[in-house]
């Protein structure tokens, strides 16, 4: 097989800034690069955290995220992608830690014996917060 391994994940924000600020405030991504795509047309900004990227994209004229879709329960009723999870050492004080910092919290609970917890970010997209030990990291 050939090698691979996440590079990053796009997602289309409302406002560039503030999403820039919240990933940088509220989850500790970097600056890495901003660029503009004429044939969209959208600005973008590359974040990064570790080896991991965000790439969010503003463009004019687009759709707000639907309501249903900002819910980790009725978010499933529509295909594609669902939310970006990330493994952290400890769900529990993590989420104490975001929710001090003002993080929305919709779900925090035990599956299967194992914590975990969703959250959003500035412009409502689902973020998912796994125990790292849960999937042996």
């Amino acid at each position: 097989m050939f090698d691979l391994h996440p590079h990053h994940v796009g997602l289309s924000v409302p406002d560039l800034e503030a999403s820039r600020r919240w990933y940088s405030e509220m989850l500790g991504f970097e600056p890495e690069k901003e660029l503009f795509i004429e044939q969209i047309p959208a600005r973008v900004a590359f974040l990064r955290r570790g080896a991991f990227r965000l790439e969010l994209f503003e463009v004019l004229g687009a759709q707000a995220l639907p309501e249903e879709r900002r819910q980790p329960h009725t978010d499933l009723r529509t295909h594609g992608t669902k939310h970006l999870a990330f493994a952290v050492p400890d769900v529990d004080q993590t989420v104490e830690a975001l929710r001090a910092r003002g993080v929305r919290v919709l779900l925090h609970q035990r599956i299967g014996g194992e914590p975990m917890a969703f959250i959003c970010d500035n412009a409502g997209i689902l973020l998912e917060l796994v125990q790292a030990a849960s999937f042996g990291e």
